[in-house]
């Protein structure tokens, strides 16, 4: 496991998802109630860019089919899809944003 700076924490909305990638992985940013979570990017029903979808609470909705994850843990949290995305672990440091991805 290998911790990549992502972003500045001044680049990532609230209440917004912030597209990103490190690694060859397709990562989306969110900034909730001052805390920051990063989950892979694709909705796993369709592989539509989760970023692009609309976030409610700690809940991201797929812009295609409207499947809903919760960014804490990936869990689904509403069809049509059935698998949950991946959540990685993140710090901030000095402004910076790291995730840990493997």
């Amino acid at each position: 496991m290998t911790w990549h700076k992502l972003a500045l924490l001044t680049d990532i909305p609230e209440d917004a998802a912030l597209e990103t990638g490190a690694a060859g992985q397709p990562l989306a940013l969110y900034r909730v109630e001052g805390r920051v979570y990063c989950t892979g990017n694709l909705c796993t029903h369709a592989e539509a860019f989760l970023s692009d979808g609309f976030l409610e609470g700690h809940e991201i909705e797929c812009p295609l089919h409207g499947a809903r994850f919760d960014i804490r843990d990936g869990r689904v949290l509403c069809q049509p899809a059935s698998k949950d995305i991946p959540t990685y672990p993140v710090r901030v440091e000095g402004g910076a944003v790291f995730v840990e991805l493997p």
